[in-house]
């Protein structure tokens, strides 16, 4: 059978049509999303600069730095030493903030003695010691007037001699003396694991007299030790001398590819609004909220994935760690694959950015707005679809935040 050369250079001139149309379809739709903003964007009633007829912004001052409200009273059994509590940080940095408040709140109640955690990670051996990530000195001496803390179980302490009790966190004093206390007083040694029954940190009634010992716990014994502090601070360094348009300002977005992957992020029922974003939907709403091309965004996601190219696209310096990160420190906490250490490398960065997005609910999100919340870092915008060419930032800033119903509010004044 022949082959007709008219059908091969029709199929030819169809198939680069094709080519020729998804490439202007693919265009428009990039060349849409960098359409100019006319006029001023308001954010929390101050106007930001307009040039060249794009915003530079919507960016804000930070608040003033909240000062804690509770006030710890030395009693006569705060360091009191009836038996031990040990307990494990597991799950990264946002769950180690619940487990040293719900181990601190049952030793102080107890009044036991606590045990330095070890640190655990995802997978199985792999251990840290506590002083690897965090300061001990400063968690001993903050926790001074409340508890006795000391580095290690005394040898004549058997394991057998420590019960396991499970604690919801956010534990309260009264459950403590209703389910934990007599196993205690039995055992005389117990070991808490924590669980989640709800990863919000929203105030509820009960929260109305927060527990000093859980505010200072909570907000006041976590330090990171000086050689990962300085790290995180040199990485922040680095974002702010790509933003210097910005004044040295930048976004952190918590976003990982592995773990919207597992998830079904599907709509709620409010309008626009959905479990979590993607890369694509994440750039739109920046974009739309008057972010210009040229502002600098921090991910958490561990190493770059392809799907975040689009990102990229629409605001160049956009950056993982692994990008930023000094050479001379990638072989000790980057390429020994220790998760523990890039988790808290990011959620110290997240805490400290001027604007924070989550595009992931969960503990992360609660506990970064948390510490945010103290340092007077209010920023903090849950995306959503905007329909409109251009939205208020004000519109999308988290309800924790503008409705103060985070528990950290019960905490700092």
């Amino acid at each position: 059978m022949g082959v007709d050369l008219r059908q091969i250079v029709a199929g030819i001139l169809t198939i680069t049509m094709f080519v020729m149309l998804g490439q202007m379809l693919h265009r428009d739709y990039f060349d849409a999303v960098q359409e100019k903003v006319e006029g001023d964007i308001e954010f929390h009633g101050s106007k930001v600069a307009v040039e060249d007829g794009l915003v530079r912004g919507p960016w804000m001052e930070d608040s003033h730095v909240l000062k804690p409200c509770w006030s710890i009273s030395q009693s006569d059994d705060s360091v009191s030493s009836k038996g031990y509590v040990t307990f494990s940080l597991t799950n990264g940095p946002e769950y180690h903030i619940s487990q040293i408040t719900d181990a601190v709140m049952v030793a102080k109640h107890l009044g036991a003695t606590l045990v330095l955690p070890d640190i655990r990670g995802s997978k199985p051996g792999d251990e840290m010691n506590f002083e690897d990530i965090y300061d001990v000195d400063k968690l001993v001496k903050s926790l001074d007037s409340v508890v006795k803390v000391v580095k290690k179980l005394p040898s004549h302490v058997s394991l057998r001699d420590i019960a396991i009790v499970k604690v919801p966190t956010r534990v309260a004093e009264d459950y403590i003396k209703e389910h934990i206390d007599p196993i205690f007083k039995s055992k005389g040694n117990i070991r808490v694991t924590t669980y989640f029954p709800s990863v919000n940190l929203r105030k509820t009634s009960l929260d109305a007299e927060t527990d000093p010992v859980s505010c200072l716990a909570m907000f006041g014994s976590l330090e990171l030790q000086p050689g990962v502090n300085d790290l995180v601070e040199s990485m922040i360094q680095r974002l702010k001398t790509h933003s210097k348009i910005s004044g040295g300002r930048f976004i952190a977005i918590d976003l990982r590819v592995e773990i919207l992957e597992k998830k079904n992020c599907h709509e709620t029922g409010a309008v626009g609004s959905k479990t979590c974003y993607n890369a694509q939907e994440i750039a739109l709403f920046l974009r739309k909220l008057g972010f210009d091309s040229d502002t600098t965004i921090y991910l958490t996601q561990p190493r770059w994935e392809s799907s975040l190219n689009i990102l990229k696209d629409i605001f160049p310096k956009t950056f993982t760690k692994e990008a930023i990160m000094p050479a001379d420190k990638k072989p000790k906490y980057l390429e020994l694959e220790n998760s523990e250490y890039e988790n808290v490398i990011d959620f110290y960065i997240s805490s400290r950015s001027d604007v924070f997005v989550p595009a992931i609910p969960g503990l992360f999100y609660a506990n970064t707005v948390g510490k945010r919340i103290a340092l007077g870092k209010p920023q903090v915008l849950v995306p959503a679809e905007i329909s409109r060419p251009s939205g208020l930032s004000t519109d999308y800033i988290s309800p924790y935040i503008s409705k103060k119903n985070h528990l950290a509010y019960s905490c700092f004044c």
